[in-house]
């Protein structure tokens, strides 16, 4: 079964989420901060990572540099699921090396097409 490893700050979209992945038979590990996720990653790598932009302490889209430049971690698929969704935001995460920006709140069904069509890769 796949694992995903989800960063989100808000319990209430940490549910939400974790509920959709859940439905497609996924398995999620979720963390509050960007700490916590690199303290999981020092243990286990999982198949895809989704994470928010704003969160206490370092940011998400500084997770995701870190991560598409670690050989470690380079090849694990990042979604990027933030209420920042302007056009700079966009950007800003594919440059970082996002696969994936999703503006929230969510559309479930687009939300697990993504998970799904990065986990095929």
């Amino acid at each position: 079964m796949s694992t995903i490893l989800l960063v989100e700050d808000s319990l209430t979209e940490s549910k939400k989420l974790t509920h959709y992945l859940q439905q497609s038979g996924l398995t999620v590990v979720s963390v509050g901060s960007v700490e916590e996720a690199q303290e999981k990653l020092t243990s286990y790598k999982p198949d895809l990572i989704v994470l928010d932009v704003i969160l206490p302490g370092q940011s998400g889209f500084e997770l995701c540099h870190e991560l598409k430049t670690n050989p470690g971690t380079v090849s694990i698929p990042v979604v990027i699921c933030s209420s920042k969704g302007t056009q700079a935001d966009k950007l800003w995460g594919d440059l970082l090396g996002a696969d994936a920006y999703l503006p929230k709140p969510v559309d479930q069904r687009e939300f697990v097409q993504t998970i799904q069509q990065l986990m095929r890769r």
